[in-house]
């Protein structure tokens, strides 16, 4: 464990910011995969701790938004996080795995927003373009952004 803690910390020293979102993200997308799978063993006390650390990191990241100089994009991430912190609970509370995937996928498509910032930001400083005009439900019932980039 001491060698993957050593990993974690040399990983993110030196990263850009983008770098760093787009590590949450990740943290948020590799604890709802594991909370899907507590979910399909039904480890309840092991789904809720997942579900509840992502909520953290998503408290987290929404806690860093800057309203007034971010603009669209931070209203934005905003109602994102909003949405996606709703339809986690809405997950805990039906047991539902459909909308723990479905919020893994939408995590996933905002984090490749990220990766392209950091790959930006060599050359130029940018912040993801997201459109959350388009929300719609899903077959799961979750609310649903369509996010692009």
């Amino acid at each position: 464990m001491e060698a993957d803690r050593l990993y974690r910390v040399g990983s993110v020293q030196g990263a850009s910011p983008a770098a760093l979102v787009a590590r949450l993200y990740e943290q948020i997308i590799e604890d709802l995969r594991q909370a899907v799978k507590a979910l399909q063993q039904n480890q309840i006390e092991s789904r809720t701790n997942k579900i509840n650390h992502a909520i953290l990191v998503l408290g987290h990241l929404h806690s860093q938004l800057d309203f007034a100089a971010g603009g669209k994009v931070a209203e934005d991430l905003g109602n994102f996080y909003g949405t996606l912190r709703a339809n986690l609970i809405q997950a805990q509370v039906e047991q539902s795995e459909v909308i723990l995937r479905s919020q893994i996928t939408d995590l996933l498509t905002v984090r490749e927003a990220w990766v392209e910032v950091e790959r930006a930001e060599g050359s130029r400083l940018c912040a993801p373009r997201l459109d959350a005009a388009n929300a719609a439900v899903s077959e799961s019932g979750a609310a649903r952004v369509d996010w692009k980039v």
